[in-house]
């Protein structure tokens, strides 16, 4: 039942009615009756409920009808006893935000409004924009003033497909993994893989002269024979990948075994029990670790067959290849990997049959390790085996008297072991550059007639490469390494310049090809077209030729000059192609190798190219 009106003056004010609703009277009958009106006009409410019936499921009773006669009656008492008393209680502010409250939307329908009209302000935006910008281009070509209302929709449709194109393929094809967003594909279809990998100019120009023989590198390695593949691995140069080349990405009959877990695999020849590579990986560190060429010279036959007769040795040949470095960067590379407490102790420096004395190699640290060392105190190491490393161990070292510095003096110390590791690695069956990954690769394909599986990968961040060095730095450590300098300049010609010859040498022969196949194809042309002619003069085959003597000699006459023809094509299939031809494509490419038979002549122009390329 309803307050007094004494009662609810005592506890505040009344509760102010909502917009459009009408005003409340000081009679609490007709305060009442205006609450229960407003309660069933809203849904839900409880006096909406009783206004449309009892609830679902439940029948209607006899004695229900006269509760439908009075529904003001009962809602306003119902209404009236529960609102008034808890909104008297309340203050005036928080009456009126549970009222705004009500009347506010909730969060989802606030964010679908306000996510309609950006889009809607957006597309009105774009719409007036796109307008503008078409306007102006095609104004002057335009026989209508302004586009329409359907072609501004068209437009503003065919942006937004657009957009919608471009979100949907970068959810497909994130960052520059995909092939569509590459500018490679906008390139030439057949990009050459070989060109300027160290951001070099692709014109080399050489700086020393070598023979035929020094640039032309075929190897006959047969894997089912006796020869055998040695890897001299020098220290920081990339070895280790390239090793895992030579057991893990070469198409072989028969390929190396390799478990997980184990660093070495089983490379053996097809049908024998027994391996065609001695490396790091496959015999592992067989002669000591890292050895270098003394002791793989003298080691390795004698590992390989050592168990056998010398009488039951079989004759076979040993192919040396290494990776050579920049000095400086394999520097830097070392003197990281020392302070990560690499040492090396295991290697064994054997030379003359017996290693060095503590006298003869002393030792640059007092504990276990260097690890931690800075540079300045790996640089101050006179006994550090760092400086000149690649030298030292490409050469021979008993023409020195090994590790002995009191056989000769520096200076023609240094003069013979540069030298002889010259001279090693110019005889040697193949060598790379870390800087030339991809060059690497085709050189070993063309020398020993092997593939790779997956092409070599060229990272030009490295260790040594996050090492910031002054010049003056620089400069010491190209003096610690001024042998390795050399050395590297002298291999990196010789290097690029197999390389050139080899690539001069792919495209002459390609050349020959297509010259024999169109000498060919002009001589089958040739052989049709005679026998069409020959078809046509003489229709009738029933016919005597010795009734028409002129046209029996025009038909032997031109069989005979067929004949002559095809012969001359025949012979010289084999043999120098067109005197001019050479003439024009020595003067457009003279440092290329001529595409005849005669090496001799090749040899001696591109010797001669590089005589003025000098």
């Amino acid at each position: 039942m309803a307050l007094p009106a004494c009662a609810a003056g005592a506890l505040g004010p009344p509760l102010q009615p909502e917009r459009g609703a009408p005003a409340r009277t000081t009679c609490p009958r007709r305060h009442s009756r205006v609450e229960a009106e407003l309660a069933a006009s809203r849904p839900g409410s409880v006096a909406a409920s009783v206004r449309a019936g009892p609830p679902r499921g439940v029948s209607r009773g006899f004695n229900s009808q006269p509760l439908l006669d009075e529904p003001l009656k009962a809602a306003a008492s119902l209404a009236g006893a529960a609102r008034a008393p808890l909104f008297a209680l309340l203050l005036r502010g928080r009456r009126r935000r549970m009222h705004d409250l009500r009347r506010r939307w909730d969060l989802g329908s606030l964010c679908r409004a306000l996510l309609t009209r950006g889009l809607a302000a957006l597309g009105h935006s774009l719409k007036h924009v796109l307008g503008v910008i078409f306007s102006k281009i095609f104004g002057p070509l335009a026989s209508v003033g302004n586009m329409d209302e359907k072609s501004n929709k068209l437009l503003l449709a065919l942006v937004m497909l657009f957009l919608f194109a471009v979100i949907v393929l970068q959810y497909v094809c994130p960052g520059t993994e995909c092939q569509l967003l590459r500018l490679q594909a906008f390139s030439s279809p057949l990009p050459d893989p070989y060109r300027s990998e160290d951001e070099s100019s692709a014109r080399f120009v050489p700086r020393y002269n070598f023979s035929r023989g020094d640039l032309l590198r075929k190897v006959d390695f047969d894997i089912k024979g006796d020869d055998l593949i040695v890897f001299l691995h020098i220290q920081k140069t990339g070895g280790t990948t390239f090793g895992r080349h030579l057991v893990r990405n070469i198409q072989l009959e028969q390929p190396c075994e390799c478990r997980v877990g184990q660093k070495k695999c089983t490379c053996h020849r097809p049908g024998k029990r027994e391996t065609w590579l001695f490396s790091r990986f496959s015999t592992g560190w067989s002669c000591g670790l890292h050895a270098d060429w003394t002791e793989l010279t003298s080691c390795v036959p004698a590992v390989v067959d050592g168990k056998r007769d010398a009488r039951l040795r079989p004759s076979r040949n040993f192919h040396y290849i290494t990776i050579l470095r920049d000095p400086v960067s394999r520097y830097l590379s070392e003197w990281r990997h020392v302070q990560r407490g690499a040492t090396w102790k295991a290697s064994l420096h054997v030379c003359d049959g017996r290693p060095p004395t503590s006298e003869e190699l002393p030792s640059c640290y007092t504990g276990d390790d260097w690890s931690g060392c800075p540079l300045k105190e790996f640089m101050d190491c006179p006994y550090n085996l760092a400086n000149n490393r690649q030298v030292r161990m490409l050469s021979d070292l008993t023409l020195v008297g090994c590790y002995n510095l009191s056989v000769m003096p520096e200076k023609q110390r240094n003069k013979v072991l540069l030298e002889s590791a010259k001279s090693n690695l110019k005889h040697m069956a193949f060598f790379g550059l870390t800087e030339f990954q991809r060059k690497t690769q085709y050189l070993f394909e063309k020398t020993f007639n092997m593939n790779f599986i997956s092409p070599f990968t060229q990272y030009n961040t490295t260790r040594a490469s996050s090492v910031e060095i002054n010049e003056e730095l620089q400069k010491r450590i190209e003096g610690l390494n001024f042998l390795d300098m050399e050395l590297y300049s002298y291999a990196k010609d010789l290097f690029l310049q197999r390389y050139q010859f080899m690539r001069q040498k792919e495209h002459q022969e390609a050349r020959r090809k297509r010259q024999e196949q169109r000498k060919f194809l002009k001589g089958r042309f040739l052989q049709t077209h005679y026998q069409t002619q020959s078809q046509g003069q003489n229709p009738n085959p029933s016919q005597n030729p010795s009734q028409n003597p002129n046209l029996n000699a025009s038909q032997s006459g031109t069989q005979n000059l067929f004949q002559n023809l095809i012969q001359n094509l025949t012979q010289s299939s084999g043999q120098n192609p067109n005197p001019k031809e050479n003439q024009e494509s020595q003067k457009q490419n003279p440092g290329q190798e001529q595409s005849d038979g005669n090496t001799s002549n090749g040899t001696h122009d591109y010797i001669g190219s590089v005589e003025k390329w000098r």
